[in-house]
């Protein structure tokens, strides 16, 4: 097997890469000499998601506590958008004084129209030193949405963040992308995405003009699993289950492999009471590590990335600037 993505048993995959770092990923030196880098991200969702108040076709249908509900064609589905206001009115407050009270610093993906229904809440991120990344204009599935729609969608998001935000984003993370995300992503000047699931550490995509950044999301350190069958049932599966990882990874790293976790937070999900607690938890763990766990923002992560392990051959990186960092 030749290192390189193809294989001498059948033909390249042109377009994927399944061997990505192999067995000696590298040692991504992490500041401090941190065994692992912990991201915390909070998605930002609720008040842009499927509701034909919104414009759209039918109702949502994803992650809340009706789980297989199908949406609702040309109807409102009312239960569906009260679930969802619990997050932008209860929830979004709950996880702010956790994560604050904890001075744990954090990404925010946020969805440009729910940040534009509650200004409140955009003040609170940024006060609190969050990074507010991109969570693209709509919380909808684009696989099938035209591209100038998704290119406008894209460019109208980027003006909501430097209006509500103070700055444009330099992170995205679309969630439910197409195949042509990515390069409208790097046309729009995005430095980072996060539409990826396949490592433990950031890497590069060389196939446009300048390297592009890719730092993987997480579906399985997610909170989403509450709202799925055969999912998380109690905060202590919660719990038990991000420790386990974070173990896991801090004994890589201890072994000469350090590596990076992300955490993915839902304001009507990980926002209710018996599921904070298992948030709680994790957090105060994560504190007992002391230095051995860098929690840092993804545009933190970014900035380390480009200026540690820029690929050679293509030039000076660009400067990556932490607009509104603390710490």
């Amino acid at each position: 097997m030749e290192n390189n993505g193809k294989s001498v048993y059948g033909p390249p995959m042109k377009q994927r890469d399944v061997v990505g770092y192999g067995r000696n990923p590298p040692d991504p030196a992490w500041p401090g000499g941190a065994k692992l880098c912990l991201s915390i991200v909070l998605n930002y969702e609720e008040g842009g998601e499927n509701c034909l108040l919104h414009g759209d076709s039918q109702s949502e249908g994803l992650l809340s506590e009706i789980i297989g509900c199908p949406p609702y064609p040309n109807q409102r589905h009312t239960n569906m958008e009260s679930l969802y206001e619990y997050g932008s009115r209860v929830g979004f407050w709950r996880i702010h004084r956790i994560l604050t009270q904890r001075d744990m610093q954090t990404t925010v993906f946020a969805v440009g129209m729910a940040l534009e229904r509650n200004l409140e809440a955009c003040e609170a991120m940024v006060e609190a030193g969050w990074e507010v990344s991109s969570h693209g204009y709509r919380w909808i599935d684009y696989q099938n949405v035209k591209k100038e729609v998704e290119i406008s969608h894209i460019q109208k998001t980027i003006k909501i963040h430097e209006q509500l935000i103070g700055h444009r984003p330099i992170g995205i993370y679309q969630g439910k992308p197409n195949e042509n995300t990515r390069q409208h992503v790097v046309e729009n000047g995005f430095l980072y995405d996060n539409d990826c699931y396949n490592d433990d550490l950031p890497h590069w995509d060389t196939t446009f003009a300048k390297p592009h950044l890719i730092i993987p999301y997480t579906l399985d350190n997610n909170d989403m699993r509450y709202n799925i069958n055969n999912g998380f049932s109690c905060s202590s599966q919660y719990f038990e289950y991000l420790k386990d990882a974070l173990d896991t990874l801090l004994e890589e790293g201890t072994a000469g492999a350090p590596k990076m976790m992300t955490i993915g937070l839902h304001c009507r999900i990980i926002g209710k009471p018996g599921r904070a607690k298992g948030l709680v938890d994790f957090l105060d763990y994560v504190k007992s590590k002391g230095s051995d766990v860098w929690v840092a923002r993804r545009d933190h992560i970014a900035k380390h990335w480009y200026e540690n392990h820029y690929p050679e051959g293509h030039g000076e990186p660009p400067e990556v600037e932490l607009v509104g960092f603390k710490g």
